[in-house]
């Protein structure tokens, strides 16, 4: 969006005009829309924004859920915007902590304002961008006075009125259309501002999760949260926010369910042992946090092969931290003898996961010619170093 397409948008005719559209999921859908409201006289700008939000709003559901059919997007501010479901944590972790008031330094179009201010809890945000700030504006406007949002770079804040920060360093290229990733190095506020920030005053600093673990300060925990079963950022948290002695934490949300591990350093993880009747998968939090040994103990479990994130046990046990698989057998990691024993096997629908090994799963897919009406897993990983195709059957997850 520009800012003459947000100047339209931002009418109550605009507003009205796109409360009032149905949803638009398909091309054929906006093309249809694009014309009825041409026809009917709205300007070009009004109907490039409406229609554009329409869209926004219906992808916006997967993080935000029924709120997103009354919020505005760009989308680059979408891609980056922390899912509601999480924002819920960070804003329960201030609750906690007793803190009454944060700047949201970089809000994008205010997600985590908004699960801040749904607490109570004033919330000055700013973002660099006029356009996203005018949208973060109307997302957070149901709280009125206890949530604002100006113009303005993070650096350049007076935060003498708060008690506490919250940091979204800008990610991704600038715009707000189609955006990429950017380098730690570029990210905007710098991560040295931010450690810097971090070392003053109570806060929590969202992060890429793939951030090298080495640039991480002491005397901070470090959060990593998965979502659905993706590892979704960061957390850095600092002060009263950080938990006494917790460096390392991961926090794992399926659907309405959250559990979490936590621990004052890495730990060391089990020994590799032979294949047992189950193998386990342990979520990428746990995976980036380093707290596999932890989990393996909980499982009575052993690493299948060094530096390869999947463990193997005999007991029946599984945990909200892992993915767990009953074994069948261990087959040929060739592809025409591996072919061959699922035809033999009558396997036709094929989960295919890897970890450990360079295999394409939808070029072996092809490659396998599945034919059949049984169902499983296939591990493609290694066993004490060598590589192995494991036939398996999920295990319904813990609660």
């Amino acid at each position: 969006m520009d800012i003459a397409e947000v100047r339209a948008l931002l009418t109550p005719a605009g507003l009205e005009l796109l409360n009032s559209l149905d949803p638009v999921t398909s091309s054929d859908e906006v093309a249809r829309t694009v014309s009825r409201l041409r026809n009917a006289g709205h300007s070009p700008d009004l109907v490039s924004a409406v229609v554009t939000q329409a869209r926004l709003r219906e992808r916006a559901r997967a993080k935000f859920g029924d709120f997103a059919a009354r919020m505005l997007f760009t989308r680059a501010g979408l891609e980056q915007a922390t899912r509601l479901a999480v924002a819920a944590h960070h804003a329960g972790r201030f609750q906690r902590a007793g803190i009454a008031s944060v700047a949201d330094l970089g809000c994008g179009i205010g997600g985590d304002a908004l699960a801040l201010a749904s607490l109570g809890i004033r919330v000055d945000a700013v973002d660099a961008d006029e356009v996203t700030a005018a949208l973060a504006t109307v997302n957070l406007s149901p709280f009125g006075p206890s949530a604002t949002v100006r113009v303005g770079r993070a650096e350049d804040q007076d935060l003498a009125d708060v008690e506490a920060v919250w940091l979204d360093p800008a990610r991704r290229t600038s715009g707000h259309g189609e955006t990429g990733r950017s380098r730690a190095d570029d990210w905007s506020p710098s991560l040295e501002w931010v450690f810097d920030l971090l070392g003053r005053m109570p806060g929590g600093a969202k992060l890429g999760p793939g951030l090298d673990r080495d640039r991480i300060p002491g005397g901070l925990e470090a959060q990593w949260v998965s979502a659905d079963g993706s590892t979704v950022e960061l957390v850095l948290w600092s002060g009263q926010l950080a938990r006494e002695g917790v460096t390392r934490s991961a926090l794992v949300l399926r659907g309405q369910h959250a559990a979490e591990l936590t621990a004052p350093a890495d730990t060391e993880d089990e020994p590799v042992r032979a294949i047992g009747e189950f193998l386990h998968e342990p979520d990428g939090a746990v995976i980036r946090a380093r707290l596999i040994g932890q989990v393996a103990r909980s499982l009575r479990a052993g690493m299948l092969s060094e530096k390869v994130a999947y463990l193997t046990a005999d007991e029946p046990l599984t945990s909200p931290f892992v993915q767990t698989f009953r074994v069948r057998e261990v087959l040929p990691a060739d592809t025409k003898k591996l072919a061959r024993a699922l035809r033999e096997r009558g396997i036709g629908i094929l989960e295919i996961k890897k970890r450990g090994v360079d295999v394409d799963p939808a070029a072996l897919r092809q490659s396998l010619r599945l034919k059949g009406d049984e169902s499983a897993t296939l591990i493609m990983t290694r066993i004490a170093g060598a590589r192995a195709a494991i036939l398996a059957d999920r295990v319904p997850p813990a609660s």
